[in-house]
């Protein structure tokens, strides 16, 4: 098991390469359109995260096409056309949400699958999108050893047993796959969501002061969509799991020269913002 992931190298040099200042900045200014103008939000973050999938698939050593993962699934998948780093995979996105992700990993060359286990969420954006299925990321409705990567982004914060998620991603991703587990930190920026800063006040006093000020309920409503879940506790997960090897981990959204802040306990929950867990199936 390796001590310091931040500085897996073979694993985050391409991803290294991108994250660049510039890049942190577009994202951040992204972040408030989520509610105001999502076809901005969710596409911009859907280039982002395929580039991301793709830059964990070549650091981990992954080869195009090398898993039979398409055949267990690829039915409901959408077409794995054109080329592209991700070329024959099949991908599952657990919490994929309202179908921004499917074309652009579509345009990588994956067999795109996601899990989302609400309708109204899966139809948010009026995109039709073959791959969906819908099911609870926490008893995934998928074969085991069936997909080469599995990624959520920004979900395990809406489940209230995340860790049994993860467990559940290792278990379809076929051994020698890729595992990506992406979610916001509770004591971070944006842990509270549209409900702003105020969570640092407590996730109950936050959700009120959100109601009251607003006259309705807040999307992400905490203690029914949106929970606590921290940095320590990831990387707990991760370093102790039997289903997976744990690869890498670092700050999604910052640039590189801020990485080594995952190395810090304390500091690490309210600066990282949003961790990045790396993992190959075994």
């Amino acid at each position: 098991m390796i001590t310091d992931p931040v500085h897996r190298s073979d694993v985050l040099r391409h991803v290294a390469r991108r994250a660049t200042f510039g890049r942190s900045l577009g994202l951040l200014r992204s972040f408030p359109q989520e509610q105001s103008d999502p076809d901005v939000f969710y596409s911009g973050l859907a280039r982002d995260t395929v580039e991301l999938v793709g830059d964990l698939w070549e650091g981990a050593g992954g080869k195009t096409g090398a898993g039979g993962g398409g055949r267990a699934v690829g039915a409901v998948g959408a077409g794995a056309g054109g080329g592209g780093r991700l070329q024959g995979l099949t991908v599952l996105d657990v919490g994929g949400g309202p179908g921004y992700f499917s074309e652009a990993y579509a345009a990588e060359g994956a067999r795109y699958v996601s899990v989302e286990p609400d309708v109204g969420e899966m139809a948010a954006a009026g995109i039709t999108q073959a791959g969906s299925v819908r099911g609870s990321g926490m008893a995934l409705p998928i074969r085991s050893d069936s997909v080469d990567v599995c990624i959520s982004s920004n979900v395990a914060e809406h489940v209230p047993e995340p860790w049994t998620m993860a467990e559940e991603m290792c278990r379809v991703t076929r051994p020698g796959g890729v595992v990506v587990v992406s979610y916001t930190l509770w004591y971070g920026p944006f842990g509270g969501h549209e409900m702003g800063l105020t969570h640092y006040l407590g996730g109950d006093r936050a959700r009120r002061m959100y109601e009251r000020k607003h006259g309705h309920r807040p999307k992400n409503y905490y203690g029914e969509s949106l929970f606590e879940v921290g940095c320590a506790e990831g990387l707990e997960w991760a370093r102790s799991t039997r289903s997976a090897d744990l690869l890498a981990a670092f700050p999604r959204y910052h640039p590189r020269w801020a990485w080594w802040l995952v190395r810090v306990p304390g500091v690490r929950e309210a600066l990282v913002s949003n961790l990045v867990l790396v993992l190959r199936a075994r």
